[in-house]
């Protein structure tokens, strides 16, 4: 079997799988009526505001379509190049908004049957979550990769493999597109309808999260699955596409010396990527079948269990694969290299947000003196856990290096050390995302015992399955975190390799009348001075395209933020008035208007994900049309960089206040003298303000910066044609 048939053959198991894993969680118990009739009001809000969402963004993708299309015709003088990146940007979208919406409708349905299940064992409600979760994962992961490998066949790639990868970089470009707007729109309405519900039910009014009597719970509730499921499943779904095309692109330098040299199987650089995360898929899918909860353990090491066979599957995967197609093991070192980076994020990312570890201690220590000190230790923790993050990144981008050029030269082939040590940098992204989607299954675990303790909570069950889902509620704020973490580290990895592409694209276009006899671009000889060999930051148009770069990342988090702020008053000022209006509420004879916060928060969400969204799409084009494209690899360079540190910051400062929150609220914190400091005292209310500070950092512009950071490139890859002086 070849290699493509391989792609294609493991990516059509992997949407098969995970299939029958959503046919399994469908056919487990719905629990209680009275939990149904909570469990019914979620999915009818989360999927009224995907319908207005993803219509809002159709549109968007529909003029993008066009415009991409039409520039890329008219700059480059050929209609048909034109027609291809379109048709490859709209595919690309509509397989990024598939991945998230079905995902997330699983989630819904996953999340009463992990309540329901938490009624008899931990184990039960581990499973259905943790497998609604993987449906996402799985279908995110097969999607993303059946969909590069399509578009790779449609446009020529077995007959031309060292042209196809610059053809399809639209796709990358359509999943980003959607990705950005998804998790813009779905972020900032999950945490406005968290704020509000915390800021008015918790500190104003006394009562307990999910408490039925508070009208911006429902609302709270559907922006988990919206923001958290389909948000960051396209997320994910870009970010697996969009690195993919990119190591193709890096694998044609090599493939071009091989075909020279008339080396067996020249075409396997370039499919090589593919291969890789096809078998990640297998990897995944073994380690999801072994998770098994015990009574009286932390799910957490259950869930832990599974992902490191994971991963120890994708080592050896990768060190097999390297050999048999590449014929260097030093490939297979660098892919493990990649793999022990995404196990190193994980750590690092747990501890940093676990309730176990000193950070989120000290957090909740920090909440005994009140609000300020809270916001000021979580701020420190954000920004300490840059060092881990820039070390672990550094040190395996080091090491990748120079194992792809000690793996080329092994094999004899005569290429320059960058290029070979950069497409070393591309088979450790590789192996970073041979894991992905059990990562996503974890992350997408977060938000559906999330629900689950909100249905539990809301359709009042017994104290002992509250403790279930409460425990379960905990472990998901830290594989929430940890998948971010291990989101911004993929894209960290992969700055240098999608960098590294779009001067490849550039020079690929420049050098195009310098071919050897086969017709393959010979960069070597190519003396146009615009070819790319190194970026002068010395330049002034470079300095001031990555000034701006890096100005944008912090401007679009600034909007997305703001967009928090301004959606959570109106919830806020919704929930305060019905509670002064109708005392029922609070005395449990009336019943909240719900629906009334759900619209209001619909409305704010696509409201205010336009601005930051253009944003990102804009300024890019801009400088890359005024200072050309030298100044836009500066732009990218110095962009993703701010981008992948700012997003640590976020991510984590985030998710270190939730589980400080959480901490107190289990009942950890103590006095000196040993009684418990619990929920509804000053310090537990401090910990909850820091909660809300992190809300908009670690669910909106924290995981928006994910998608800005990769839209940054493959915006760069698509457009380059326009930026050429």
């Amino acid at each position: 079997m070849g290699p493509i048939a391989i792609v294609f053959s493991l990516g059509v198991l992997g949407v098969l799988f995970a299939f029958w894993l959503a046919q399994d969680v469908l056919r487990r118990d719905r629990g209680t009526p009275e939990m149904q009739v909570v469990s019914n009001a979620i999915y009818e809000g989360a999927m009224a505001f995907m319908r207005r969402q993803y219509g809002t963004i159709i549109m968007l993708a529909l003029v993008g379509c066009v415009v991409v299309g039409a520039l890329i015709a008219a700059v480059e003088g050929d209609t048909r190049l034109g027609i291809s990146t379109a048709v490859s940007f709209l595919v690309g979208a509509g397989c990024s908004a598939l991945a998230g919406f079905i995902g997330m409708y699983i989630s819904i349905q996953a999340n009463i049957r992990a309540a329901s299940a938490a009624r008899f064992s931990l184990d039960g409600a581990v499973q259905a979550a943790l497998r609604g979760g993987a449906v996402s994962g799985f279908l995110v992961v097969a999607l993303s990769l059946l969909g590069v490998a399509a578009m790779f066949v449609i446009f020529g790639g077995m007959e031309r493999p060292d042209l196809a990868p610059f053809q399809i970089v639209g796709f990358g470009f359509g999943a980003s597109f959607v990705a950005l707007f998804a998790q813009l729109g779905g972020g900032i309405y999950t945490k406005a309808a968290d704020v509000g519900a915390d800021l008015v039910g918790k500190i104003e009014v006394g009562i307990p999260e999910d408490d039925p009597r508070n009208a911006a719970v429902i609302a709270d509730l559907v922006g988990d699955n919206v923001g958290d499921c389909a948000g960051r499943g396209a997320d994910l779904f870009e970010s697996t596409a969009a690195e993919s095309i990119g190591a193709m692109i890096l694998g044609v330098a090599v493939y071009a010396i091989a075909r020279r040299l008339n080396l067996p199987n020249p075409e396997y650089w370039v499919f090589f990527p593919l291969v890789v995360r096809a078998l990640g898929i297998v990897a995944s899918a073994v380690g999801l079948l072994i998770v098994k909860a015990r009574e009286g353990e932390n799910a957490m090491h259950a869930l832990n269990r599974g992902y490191y066979l994971a991963a120890g599957l994708s080592a050896v995967f990768m060190v097999v694969a390297a050999q048999v197609m590449l014929g260097s093991i030093w490939f297979g070192i660098a892919g493990v290299i990649g793999i022990a980076t995404s196990i190193a994020f994980v750590l690092i990312t747990q501890y940093y947000t676990s309730g176990t570890a000193r950070p989120v201690q000290e957090i909740a220590r920090a909440s005994l003196t009140g609000p300020a000190t809270n916001i000021i230790a979580g701020t420190a923790v954000g920004f300490e856990c840059t060092a881990s993050t820039a070390i672990s990144i550094s040190v395996a981008l080091v090491a990748c290096y120079w194992a792809g050029i000690w793996g080329v030269a092994e094999l004899g082939i005569k290429i320059a050390d960058h290029s070979a040590g950069v497409f070393g940098t591309a088979v450790g992204t590789m192996g970073m995302l041979m894991t992905a989607a059990y990562i996503l299954a974890m992350d997408t675990f977060g938000p559906i015992t999330d629900n689950a303790g909100g249905i539990v909570e809301m359709s009042h069950q017994p104290e002992s399955t509250r403790a279930i889902t409460d425990e379960l509620d905990s472990v998901g704020n830290t594989t929430k975190a940890l998948t971010k973490g291990y989101a911004i580290g993929s894209a960290a990895l992969a700055a240098f390799l999608l960098f590294s592409a779009y001067i490849d694209k550039v020079n690929e276009i420049v050098c195009k009348n310098f071919r050897d006899p086969s017709g393959l671009v010979d960069i070597e000889k190519c003396v146009d001075p615009r070819k790319l060999v190194a970026v002068d930051l010395a330049n002034v148009n470079v300095f001031v395209a990555s000034l701006l770069g890096a100005m944008l990342v912090y401007l679009f988090s600034s909007l997305a933020i703001r967009a928090v702020g301004r959606a959570s008053q109106s919830i806020i000022l919704e929930v305060r008035r019905q509670f002064r209006e109708d005392p029922g509420i609070m005395l449990g004879t009336s019943r909240p208007d719900y629906t009334r916060c759900v619209d209001i928060t619909t409305r704010a969400a696509l409201k205010e994900m336009v601005a930051p969204g253009l944003l990102a799409i804009a300024v890019p084009i801009i400088i890359g049309v005024v200072l050309k494209h030298q100044a836009v690899a500066g732009m990218l360079m110095v962009g993703t960089i701010t981008g992948v540190i700012l997003a640590t910051v976020l991510n984590n400062s985030g998710g270190a206040w939730d589980n400080a929150k959480k901490y107190i609220e289990a009942g950890f914190m103590k006095d000196a003298a040993g009684n418990v400091i619990g929920k509804g005292t000053p310090t537990h209310a401090a910990s909850v303000v820091g909660d809300t500070v992190g809300d908009p950092y670690k669910d909106t512009a924290g995981p928006s910066l994910h998608v800005l950071v990769k839209l940054l490139s493959t915006i760069t890859l698509v457009m380059a044609p326009l930026f050429i002086g």
